[in-house]
This record gives structure tokens, C-alpha cells and sequence, in this order.
């Protein structure tokens, strides 16, 4: 999910600073208009049969589940590349991972004397082999790069929808009653977890250098839906947040220093995890939101649902930091070490999707993602170099293909 591009936006934002000009960087969102109600209910019934999008005729209606294409099989292996475009216009991927879908951000007024973080979604799209910019609040791409959960709103939405990415088709959408602030796929491509909030998370409060989120407030997090696509089920759970706390106020217990506090699914898909400030970086519940210990053998990319355990669990990726090291599961022992800033994503058991520094890492704000091979003998580019603070500046997220 989305975890990935905040972890890696809060390991860079030590100093809390906005880029310059962000404002000025993003397109205006378009506005989806609803059907006026006097739509026959036949035609919107017909409407799931021949699954006709929202901007074409009246919009699917989700009754007994959404049939999804088939994934690829075998999944594609190649190394794709852009080294020329920052943000990418061709597909990036390697070995078992891809980005699937990319955000540039902006800050505008709240109304409220702060200011707001919006994320400006752009999908892969297969019809070019590039990306397409979304209207969407909030997207995430099933494994498979097939299709893709979007959160149709302003910000926040009550509608998610399931988009076919071959065809740009919505091939169903799930009108809820609670605010929806994200979406992420559960392993297996089936369901889709969404964190509901009372308000917008993402605020930000000072001005130019001094500019940072919202402290000392509680996250509006309430619960989340599970939406079982092949049902066409949506129940949602409560589930509250953790609170703001400093270091050392009440010693051992876990605290959340961010507003936006969205869920995640564990490796199997049996549980759900909350993102916490402290260590460990998560706390598990059933999918009833009862709390349970984390499961044993599993190990994770600190914010992500992505494994840190290689594919065939001989090895671990290590902490950020220059260099980063890969770890034997069995022994703790150094199996290789890599000069770059962070590791990310598995894309085979000998190789590594990681964020690398440009020139001799001078200046660690500006990298682009590479693979690195284990004992880091090896690292060929995938993106273009950019500046994160700088004009243009995008977040990946990366999707079993």
C-alpha cells in the first residue's frame, strides 16, 4: 500500500519541510458527477451485466461480486526501466515487483488557518506500458496489475470502486456509509481493506521551512471496511486509533504521532496490522479488530505490508542508512552489504528494489530507485535522479506482478 511512499517521505522529512513551488506542481482534480435518480432500475441493473463505466452510462452497480480478469501466469520477470523521465512515463519493474501507481503531492488551504497534504494519483496503465493521472482520492493496484481499488471524493470518499486497468472500465463500485481515506488490496487479490476517517488526516500546519504536520491531535481514524469483491460484501469495523505521545510518557506503550493511522493486511491475509511510532512498528488484530500477537516468521519493510524476507526466506533486508546490509534469517549473520540508502522490495532471492544516492551520496535527498544485488556487487538504475524536496518530486508504490 501507500505505507511504502509515507515511510519513505517521513525517513526524508527529518527537518519537516515542504518542497518549493509544491503548490503550484499539481492539475486539478475532475470532478465525477452523479446520475440524476430518475435511472431506471432496469437499466442500472442491466448495467452490471455489460459493466459500462461511470462516465459512458449509468455506472455498475455491485450485487453479487465483481468478476476479476485472470493474473498473468507466469507473472513477467523483466527489468523495466525510465532512467529519462522524473516522475516516470514508461513502466519501472524488476524481477517479481512493479511500481504499479505513483503520487506527487501539494499543500493548499484548509480554511481553517492550516493547510491541507493532497496526493495526486497516477496508475500504470497496460495500453501504453507508461502511467495515466487519476481523478481518484486514493488508489491501490491488486497483485496482478489488473485491476486497481480507487476511492472516488474530494480527500476523502464514500464510493470505491474497482477499476479494470486494461480497459479503464469501472467494473463495480461499493457505496459505503463512512469516509474512506484509503484503500490496499489484500494478498491474494480479492479483497479490499479500507480505513475510514471522520475528517482529512493530512494536515499541515506553518509556513515555508517551518511547515509540518499537525501534532498533539487525535487521529480521526474510526474503523475500516472489508470489501469481498467476489460477494460484493462491505462491513465495516470499528476500530480507534492510537493516541499522541511523547517518548517516555507512559514507558512500553505504544502511540501514534500521525493523523493518518490507515491498515494494512499481513502476509497471508488472515490479519490485519496499525501502523505505530514506536517499535515495533505494528500492532495485529483479527479481522473482527480483536488484537493478536504478531505471527510468528514474519518480518516486514518498517510501514509497508511488504515481506522483508526474501522469496525464499533465507534472508532479510536490514534498516535504512548508507550502507543498508542484508541479514541470514537462521544466523543474524551479514550476508552482503549495499551502498545505498534504503532497501525496499524483494524482486527475486538475489536482488533488491532499493532507493540509491546519486554521485557519492552527497546529498540524501536525492536518489532514484535501483537494484542492488545481495552482496552488492551489482546495481543497475530503474529510475530517473530527482530531488525529493524539489520541483516534481514523486512517491512509488510497488505490486507483485
Amino acid at each position: 500500500m501507500t505505507r511504502l511512499l509515507r515511510d519513505t517521505m517521513e525517513d526524508w522529512a527529518g527537518e519537516a519541510r515542504v518542497p518549493p513551488g509544491l503548490a503550484d506542481r499539481a492539475l486539478r482534480r475532475r470532478a465525477w458527477k452523479p446520475y440524476g435518480v430518475a435511472v431506471l432500475v432496469a437499466v442500472m441493473i442491466a448495467a452490471v451485466a455489460v459493466f459500462v463505466t461511470g462516465q459512458r452510462g449509468p455506472e455498475p452497480v455491485v450485487l453479487n461480486g465483481i468478476p476479476l480478469p485472470p493474473r498473468p501466469s507466469p507473472a513477467p520477470t523483466d527489468v523495466r526501466t525510465d532512467t529519462e523521465h522524473s516522475p516516470p512515463v514508461k513502466l519501472i519493474a524488476a524481477g517479481r515487483m512493479a511500481v504499479s501507481a505513483y503520487f506527487q503531492t501539494r499543500v493548499e488551504p484548509n480554511g481553517d488557518g492550516k493547510q491541507r497534504l493532497r496526493y495526486e494519483w497516477s496508475l500504470y496503465d497496460p495500453r501504453t506500458d507508461g502511467y495515466e493521472r487519476t481523478p481518484y482520492a486514493w488508489v491501490d493496484v491488486a497483485p496482478g496489475l489488473q485491476v486497481a481499488a480507487v476511492v472516488e471524493g474530494d480527500l476523502l470518499g464514500n464510493r470505491v470502486g474497482v477499476l479494470d486497468l486494461n480497459t479503464r472500465q469501472v467494473l463495480g463500485w461499493f457505496d459505503l456509509e463512512h469516509s474512506v481515506g484509503s484503500v490496499e488490496w489484500s494478498p491474494d487479490g480479492t479483497r479490499i481493506l479500507a480505513t475510514t476517517y471522520s475528517r482529512y488526516p493530512d494536515l499541515m500546519q506553518g509556513e515555508g521551512d517551518q511547515m509540518g504536520p499537525v501534532m498533539g491531535v487525535t487521529s480521526p481514524r474510526t474503523g475500516y471496511y472489508l470489501i469481498d469483491t467476489r460477494t460484493g460484501e462491505a462491513e465495516h469495523h470499528e476500530l480507534a486509533p492510537l493516541g499522541d505521545s511523547l517518548p517516555g510518557d507512559e514507558e512500553g506503550k505504544p502511540f501514534n504521532m500521525s493523523q493518518r493511522q490507515d491498515l494494512g493486511w499481513n502476509a497471508d491475509g488472515t490479519l490485519l496490522w496499525a501502523p505505530t511510532s514506536t517499535t515495533p512498528d505494528r500492532l495485529f488484530y483479527t479481522l473482527d479488530g480483536e488484537p493478536r500477537d504478531a505471527p510468528a516468521g514474519e518480518r516486514y519493510r518498517r510501514g509497508t505490508s511488504l515481506s522483508a524476507i526474501s522469496p525464499d526466506g533465507r534472508l532479510v533486508l536490514g534498516r535504512d542508512g548508507l550502507p543498508t546490509a542484508i541479514t541470514e534469517v537462521a544466523t543474524g549473520e551479514v550476508a552482503g552489504r549495499q551502498q545505498v540508502m534504503q532497501l525496499h522490495a524483494w524482486a527475486d532471492d538475489e536482488n533488491v528494489i532499493a532507493l540509491g544516492c546519486a554521485g557519492r551520496c552527497e546529498n540524501e535527498f536525492n536518489g532514484a530507485l535501483v537494484l542492488v544485488s545481495v552482496d552488492g556487487s551489482r546495481k543497475t538504475q530503474l529510475g530517473a535522479t530527482y530531488d525529493s524536496r524539489g520541483e516534481g518530486a514523486w512517491w512509488w508504490v510497488l505490486t507483485p506482478r
